[in-house]
C-alpha cells in the first residue's frame, strides 16, 4: 500500500482543519457562556424593574394630586390678592381724596394760626420768628 503526495497532504489538511476547529471551540464555548450570563442578567434587570416602575407610578399619582391642591391654593391666593387690589382701590377712591383734603386745611389752619401769632407778637419776637423761619 502505497500513500501518495496527494493523500498525505489530505491527511495533514484534515488534521490541520481538526486542530483549528478545536482552536475555535474554546471562545465559541466561552461565548455562549457569556451570552448565557447575559440573558440571566437581563431577566434579573427586567423583574427587579416592575416593581420600581409601579413605585414610580404611585408617586406620580400622588404628586399629581398634590399638585392639584397646589393649584387649589394658587388660585385661592390670587382670588385673594385680587380683592386686596380692589379693596385698596376703592379705599383710596373712597378715603383718598377727603383725607388728601384734610390734610391740607389743617395744614392751612396751623399756618394761618402761626401768622396770627407772629401779626400778634411784639416786634422784637418778629424779628427773632422771621430769621428762625428764613434760616429752615
Amino acid at each position: 500500500m502505497t500513500v501518495s503526495v496527494g493523500q498525505i497532504a489530505a491527511i495533514v489538511a484534515a488534521v490541520a482543519f481538526v486542530i483549528l476547529v478545536l482552536l475555535l471551540a474554546v471562545p465559541l464555548i466561552k461565548l455562549g457562556r457569556t451570552l448565557d450570563e447575559a440573558t440571566i442578567a437581563i431577566r434579573k434587570t427586567h423583574e427587579g424593574s416592575a416593581p420600581l416602575l409601579n413605585d414610580a407610578q404611585v408617586t406620580l399619582t400622588t404628586v399629581n394630586t398634590q399638585l392639584e391642591r397646589v393649584d387649589g391654593v394658587t388660585a385661592s391666593a390670587q382670588a385673594v390678592a385680587a380683592n386686596t387690589r380692589a379693596l385698596s382701590s376703592l379705599f383710596t377712591a373712597t378715603l383718598g381724596g377727603p383725607l388728601v383734603k384734610a390734610a391740607a386745611l389743617s395744614y392751612g389752619l396751623r399756618k394761618a394760626s402761626q401768622a396770627r401769632k407772629l401779626k400778634n407778637a411784639p416786634p422784637s419776637k418778629r424779628s427773632t420768628r422771621s430769621k428762625r423761619s428764613a434760616r429752615a
